[in-house]
């Protein structure tokens, strides 16, 4: 069960680093109107998402083996509380496909100030979901 939990969290954690990450090169698309920068930034975009998308799997699979394998946190409301918080993990990994496929067809209408708020929801989830982890509320 440890071997699992390391892998866990180190791929939890490499998740994040795309997360985090991923948002800021839109940042940095909805600013250029260089046609370099932008082939460049969307490349480094594409690779990411592609390198980020099995970690994502990875991470969320290797919890559940932890969850419904060992039973960790099972009957517990802080583990209910952060399933429903990496459901909205998952669902923002998706969004930001979504957001890659606009800037490939290249219609982007938001402005790098979205971007740069939404790339804020990765930090407050990952806040939420590790001070239920750790002092588990509840």
């Amino acid at each position: 069960m440890l071997w699992i939990k390391t892998f866990h969290i180190v791929l939890v954690t490499s998740w994040f680093a795309g997360l985090f990450y991923l948002p800021r090169i839109y940042v940095n698309l909805a600013q250029t109107q260089d046609a370099g920068s932008t082939a460049s930034l969307l490349g480094m975009a594409q690779r990411l998402y592609r390198f980020m998308t099995p970690l994502a799997l990875l991470a969320i699979g290797s919890g559940l083996w932890l969850f419904l394998g060992y039973g960790l946190g099972g009957g517990q409301g802080w583990m209910h509380a952060k399933l429903f918080f990496v459901a909205l993990l998952a669902a923002y990994h998706l969004v930001c496909g979504r957001m890659l496929k606009v800037f490939e067809r290249q219609a982007n209408t938001r402005s790098h100030r979205f971007y740069r708020w939404f790339n804020e929801i990765p930090v407050i989830l990952l806040l939420i979901v590790v001070t239920l982890v750790v002092v588990r509320p509840f």
